[in-house]
């Protein structure tokens, strides 16, 4: 980085999909509202009737549906000066800010994607279209660290 120079935002800098966390949260407690209304309403000669297998499914789907939830929430981008940090749910990839050849988000994308050297591409889920004028910020902000730290 040429000496003198500004960044665009202190370093380091995490992204993450706003309306996808509120949203995703949401809708796990409404869903564990409404299971438990469901089953507070039921007769006790309905809930003799069920199961342990039954309970242990529905348990099992429901565990099911936290983690998918846990991992799109988790999802985040981190731009440090080393580089740039893109956690997808549960993986994981760490890159170089010389490895970046260009940032993406084309017209009614959900998110931005990353060309990379290798010739591969890989999709930022932290930075989310649904986030509106903040995931457009992050993009313009990402591909001015790129340009200024590779």
């Amino acid at each position: 980085m040429p000496a003198g120079s500004e960044l665009p935002v202190e370093l380091p800098h995490t992204w993450r999909p706003l309306g996808a966390r509120v949203m995703g949260w949401f809708l796990v407690a409404a869903l564990g509202v409404m299971c438990t209304m469901v089953w507070v309403g039921f007769t006790p000669e309905i809930k003799a009737q069920v199961t342990t297998f039954e309970r242990l499914t529905f348990g099992a789907v429901g565990l099911g549906i936290v983690v998918c939830v846990h991992a799109l929430t988790r999802s985040r981008v981190v731009a440090s000066e080393a580089g740039l940090s893109v956690v997808n749910g549960y993986k994981r990839r760490d890159l170089e800010w010389a490895e970046i050849l260009a940032i993406n988000f084309p017209q009614g994308a959900p998110w931005p994607n990353i060309d990379l050297s290798s010739g591969h591409n890989i999709s930022a889920l932290g930075i989310q279209a649904a986030d509106g004028a903040s995931a457009k910020k992050a993009v313009r902000t990402l591909r001015e660290l790129a340009t200024a730290l590779s």
